[in-house]
């Protein structure tokens, strides 16, 4: 009788470290931000050329990575859109995306003046940060301070 509940603790022990191990792996994947680096990527609907092209994004476009076929990786976006994008489109560069049309400005902090507007879903690389403000750069070369409540 006990060799065979040593048997089933080991079994259920196993289980739940497989489990656990299948959930850390996800977290780590899914932990995953990246961003295009190339002018433009074609999302797709699968991972292969061969799919069909559901969008567009643009430099500096910042992507959750869910999921890895190979060289493609499955991403979900500030809006939760989801599709599929080559690897080689992708770079590790900090980057954030506007969550609604706000203001750059001259400084970090709203006394500064409007250096430019960026509506919503415009992607930014960051160059710095500075308590609450980060210091951003558009793909065109348009520097300046936005807050970090208005990013993504």
């Amino acid at each position: 009788m006990n060799s065979l509940k040593a048997k089933l603790s080991s079994i259920i022990l196993l289980l739940v470290i497989f489990h656990l191990s299948l959930f850390f792996t996800a977290l780590d994947v899914s932990a995953e931000r990246l961003s295009v680096k190339s002018n433009t990527a074609n999302i797709r609907s699968g991972p292969a050329t061969t799919y069909k092209v559901l969008w567009q994004i643009e430099k500096y476009h910042p992507v959750d990575v869910i999921k890895k076929k190979g060289n493609w990786y499955q991403f979900k976006d500030f809006e939760k859109d989801s599709g599929w994008i080559h690897k080689s489109l992708l770079s590790n560069v900090a980057t954030v995306i506007t969550k609604k049309n706000c203001n750059i400005r001259s400084g970090p902090g709203t006394k500064y003046k409007i250096a430019f507007t960026a509506e919503k879903g415009i992607p930014l690389k960051i160059i710095k940060k500075k308590e609450k403000w980060l210091y951003v750069q558009h793909a065109d070369g348009d520097k300046g301070w936005i807050s970090k409540p208005l990013v993504w």
